[in-house]
């Protein structure tokens, strides 16, 4: 090659970036030695400027022609003396011909050689321009986290309950009851139906029946010990379960034999980390505990079962006691009148599902629960057949399509799943919108390269992939720095959305779907720009006639728009969220929960819990107590009945309600209020049979002077003495139910309240009073205000997980508005200097680069508002009581994103306003 043809061969890498330091040395070396070539060489150079404004005339047309004149002598030259074939295709690489390599190495010599280029060109763009790589790969980074942490959360959550054998065929019964204008889904069932069910169905293999209701001795929780041990330990997790559902579910068990394990009466199944906890490094099959210090009731260990995994819904229960021998009164085992029970079943293979909930409904209603209730001489048995429908619910929907089914458990909700989904889904779009914008806005600074590059014969398909291999080169990055921030987010995630997730990197589709997903987003974002950039015309570009990025700013605005809308309904779903929130923990209740401790346990006191209360009234901070453990949260007993207005039971409707054990101080100590009669006096004996009842239970009888009425739970009359203004005693989604308080015994839970001082020293002294009475037990207590808010944890984990998110979209939007801001201010470095030079003030300037943005955002907010107001309306529907969506919601969140907008552009406007005009006019 002469020295003419490899100095422009040296021009034209250079001007496509495809020179090596070495190589613009040897240009340099050159142009020095050849002074003949500088001028025409510093014109090209010059005239190629990114920026730099060239009146388009004979001689640059002189200089182009000469350019392909060489390209043609050299291309000549070059076929004269190469063995191999040639044809008339693009290069990405030189710009000249391809050359078609006759032997396989060759063509995979020159594939790889290719790759390398392409990335080796896209590296020095990505080094070129520091700050908008930096905003392309932050903003992706930052995205590609939330996904990741956002996609283990959904990966757990759709892992419930699918580690059982069989679990295909493992159902629950579910019950749906809808009438006058009730609506309830419950699991409850007689503890007859299960062997109902396998009797008269044919479709049931097998039943198990889980009885988890902490109404009755052993359910719920206890005070455990090993009966050679002195001290108690508080337990939860208790329930009662069928030797059949450990044979459905087939536990692995660590000691024992799972197929006797509850066969026999007084037998427990426990778990392997409470048979550590007392009995370590021993195997505990055989030994007996004792439950509540009731020694008359011991309990013999059947076997040990390995931990219940997080993704099963029975996890919380870590003891297991049998059912075998178990009547809870007389006659509780063969009556269709009480339903305290979980019915589990497993059906045969092949079994249609819609057709056996068809017709267990009607089996079990016609031929059980109508005779029943004619027997016992109710009228209104056929309507409430009509109301009453059953349904088997596969054991892997338990965790995600429960939200509706009142069945004691904490669970996951599907809807959170496809917002948290769909929540990600949107970050990740706001990130590629970044790339898509930025790559569309410096297209100017990429067209004469284009331009060059389709002169001396690059075909469009290899400057897509040149430009797509810049993508995946940004995809690439961001997804190892985004895996990092997921590491380091990782723990602060756990404890927002209460979970205990890893990272799985023992699996081996971790890597592979890692890939595999950068290479799809780096496509997804690149694939517009690939194109838009690789399909300028060359005459318009080298003729000087391409606009600055504008022909794409229609679409910019609209990607803008989108990013703006979606932080807007994140930020307008937060607010609302909060403020759901700050109503619902301050909204007066009825009952007075704050400065009341509440201690656990008390029942193994046995007879002395009436002394034990006599003694802390004695304390001179104690204002009140009272002895129940039904109390007005969650987690405590519950007793549904059925009420009639005396001599009614067999004419009317029965009316669902509350039946409370309470002292004579419960309603003082709650500091609840009473609207008629009279409080419970232990001095007269009839109040044995005299009950208190609230509002909403007068209402519903039709009591409209409740006072010296009888009602009926079924049982013997019961005497109104006086009624009660109506608390809410469930959670605020819920509106508030009938309610009957009757003086009665029921003391594992004494409630103190206490004046307002100083709690450390109360509390000091209440543990004093208890350990006199209970040596060899810790006491154990909580406040009544943090167990009431922990009944809206969900909702309050929802609305951290929405903030946080609603912070990271932000960020990202602004990531690319500051990067645009940024471009558009270098774009119109010339109007403000000519506006400066004529008279323009800072705040003229100012005012005139950040106007379009806040447009872009007035657009977001008329977009944003009435999505964000629907679903939200949505969301609200779940509550009775709930907050109105007022105008100033939306009014307070576009003048967040308004300011959040002026912050992030007023800086690169204020740095171009006042920069000196004389810098960007030099050039003029």
């Amino acid at each position: 090659m002469n020295t003419e043809d490899r100095i422009w061969n040296l021009v034209i890498k250079k001007l496509t970036h495809e020179a090596s330091g070495q190589e613009l040395q040897e240009l340099n070396a050159l142009l020095k030695e050849n002074p003949d070539f500088n001028n025409s060489v510093r014109f090209m150079l010059e005239w190629w400027q990114p920026g730099t404004a060239q009146e388009p005339g004979d001689y640059s047309y002189f200089l182009f022609k000469k350019i392909l004149k060489r390209i043609k002598e050299a291309e000549a030259n070059a076929q004269a003396t190469n063995p191999y074939k040639e044809i008339k295709t693009g290069n990405s690489e030189s710009g000249f011909k391809k050359k078609v390599l006759s032997h396989p190495i060759d063509h995979f010599v020159s594939y790889i050689t290719m790759i390398k280029n392409y990335l080796k060109i896209a590296f020095r763009q990505l080094l070129k321009q520091k700050m908008y790589a930096a905003i392309k790969v932050g903003g992706f980074a930052l995205s590609i986290a939330a996904c990741l942490l956002i996609a283990l959360y959904i990966r757990e959550e759709m892992s419930f309950d699918k580690s059982y054998p069989d679990s295909d065929r493992i159902y629950r019964i579910v019950g749906q009851y809808n009438m006058d204008n009730i609506h309830e889904k419950g699991v409850d069932w007689p503890a007859v139906m299960g062997k109902t069910l396998k009797s008269d169905f044919p479709e049931v293999e097998k039943f198990g029946r889980l009885m988890p209701n902490s109404l009755f001795w052993g359910a719920g929780s206890n005070e455990l010990k090993r009966s050679d041990a002195p001290e108690n330990t508080h337990e939860d997790g208790f329930a009662y379960a069928d030797q059949s559902l450990l044979d459905i579910l087939k536990l692995p068990m660590v000691y024992g034999d799972a197929t006797h394990a509850l066969a026999e009466p007084f037998t427990m199944v426990i778990s392997k980390s409470k048979a550590d906890k007392y009995f370590p490094g021993q195997n505990p099959v055989g030994k007996v505990m004792y439950l509540n210090n009731n020694k008359s009731r011991a309990y013999k260990i059947g076997a040990v079962m390995q931990d219940l995994p997080t993704t099963s819904h029975l996890h919380q229960y870590n003891f297991l006691l049998t059912l075998a021998g178990i009547e809870f009164w007389k006659g509780e085992q063969t009556t269709w009148g009480a339903s305290n029970y979980h019915v589990y079943v497993t059906l045969k293979r092949g079994t249609d599902v819609p057709r056996f909930n068809k017709k267990v409904t009607d089996g079990l209603i016609n031929n059980y629960y109508i005779p029943d209730m004619v027997k016992n001489g109710d009228k209104n048995a056929s309507k409430i057949a009509g109301a009453l429908s059953m349904y088997a619910q596969n054991i892997a929907d338990i965790n995600l399509r429960s939200y509706d089914i009142h069945d004691g458990m904490s669970h996951g909700d599907i809807r959170f799943i496809w917002l948290f989904g769909a929540v990600a889904g949107f970050i990740l779009v706001i990130a590629c919108i970044n790339f898509i914008n930025l790559s569309t806005a410096k297209s100017a600074n990429r067209a004469k390269e284009v331009g060059l590059r389709k002169v001396v014969g690059s075909q469009r398909s290899g400057l897509i992939q040149q430009f797509l291999t810049e993508s995946l080169l940004y995809s690439f990055f961001s997804f190892v720095l985004g895996l990092i921030l997921a590491i380091i987010l990782l723990p602060y995630f756990n404890v927002l959305a209460s979970k205990s997730l890893i990272i799985p990197w023992q699996q081996w589709w971790l890597l592979p779907t890692v890939l595999i997903s950068a290479v799809v987003v780096g496509v997804v974002a690149g694939i517009y720009p690939a194109f838009y950039l690789s399909g300028f015309k060359p005459a318009e570009v080298l003729k000087g006639k391409l606009s600055s990025g504008s022909r794409s700013s229609g679409l910019r605005n609209g990607l803008v728009v989108f990013q703006f809308t979606t932080s807007i309904i994140l930020i307008i779903s937060t607010f609302i969220i909060y403020n759901q929130m700050q109503f619902i923990l301050n909204k007066k209740v009825g009952f007075e929960k704050d400065q009341v401790v509440m201690i656990q346990g008390t029942n193994t006191l046995d007879n002395a819990v009436k002394n034990f209360k006599d003694e802390l009234l004695k304390l001179p901070a104690v204002k009140s107590v009272s002895i129940s453990d039904f109390l007005p949260v969650a987690g405590t007993k519950r007793n549904g009945n059925p009420f009639y207005n005396e001599g009614k039971n067999k004419t009317e409707t029965s009316v669902g309600g509350q039946f409370w054990d309470v002292d004579a101080d419960y309603i003082k100590t709650f500091g609840m209020k009473l609207v008629a009669g009279r409080n419970f006096n232990p001095a007269m004996k009839t109040d044995s049979q005299a009950v208190i009842i609230n509002q909403t239970l007068a209402k519903r009888l039709n009591l409209k002077n409740a006072v010296g009425k009888r009602i009926s739970n079924g049982g013997n009359p019961m005497l109104v003495i006086g009624v009660v203004q109506d608390f809410n005693f469930e959670s605020l989604r819920d509106g508030i139910e009938p309610l009957v308080m009757h003086l009665e015994n029921s003391n594992s839970i004494v409630s103190v309240k206490v004046k307002t001082g100083d709690m450390k020293n109360t509390l000091a002294e209440i543990t004093r009073t208890w350990k006199s009475f209970s040596p060899n037990q810790p006491i154990r207590y909580s406040f009544m205000d943090e167990r009431f808010a922990n009944m809206y944890a969900d909702v309050q984990r929802m609305g951290r997980i929405f903030t946080s998110f609603a912070i990271l979209a932000i960020i990202i939007a602004c990531l690319g508005l500051f990067a645009l801001a940024a471009y558009m201010a270098e774009q119109r470095s010339k109007e403000i200097g000519i506006r400066k030079v004529l008279g323009a003030s800072i705040g003229n300037i100012t005012t005139l680069l950040s106007l379009n943005f806040i447009k872009l955002v007035f657009i977001a907010i008329i977009i944003a508002s009435p999505i964000a107001w629907w679903a939200m309306t949505k969301w609200l529907q779940d509550f009775t009581y709930r907050i109105p969506i007022g105008w100033e919601v939306f009014v307070f969140a576009g003048l967040v994103a308004i300011a959040i907008a002026l912050f992030t552009v007023s800086f690169q406007s204020i740095k171009a306003a006042i920069a000196n005009p004389i810098k960007s006019l030099r050039s003029e």
